[in-house]
């Protein structure tokens, strides 16, 4: 099992969730988050003040999902982020050692 763990644009989120749906991924966990990677910030202007935000908003969603699924999840995540400008985002993938469902006791895939 995997947790795939992606940052990025919070306007991409709705293409993340119908990416994901259409190829059987039925939950996913959505934070918003601040941070910088290259962009290092950017400049805005406010009433006339030019100000430095430090950190950008972003989004980050995680799904946790089996073996077999984990290549379509980064593909469909990927299909439906891009932009191909800065700040598209990443996306990080780590291994589950264990998933249990509260309600029933199941474990594992059976769980997810």
């Amino acid at each position: 099992m995997k947790l795939v763990t992606a940052i990025i644009k919070p306007f991409k989120v709705d293409d993340v969730r119908d990416a994901l749906s259409e190829i059987g991924v039925q939950g996913l966990t959505v934070e918003e988050v601040k941070g910088f990677g290259r962009q290092k910030g950017h400049t805005e202007l406010y009433r006339g003040a030019e100000y430095i935000i430090d950190f950008v908003p972003k989004a980050k969603v995680q799904i946790a999902v089996s073996d077999a699924q984990s290549d379509a999840v980064i593909e469909a995540i990927i299909e439906s982020t891009n932009t191909n400008k800065i700040g598209d985002g990443k996306i990080f993938v780590a291994e589950l050692e264990r998933v249990v469902r509260i309600r029933t006791g199941e474990q594992d895939d059976s769980a997810l």
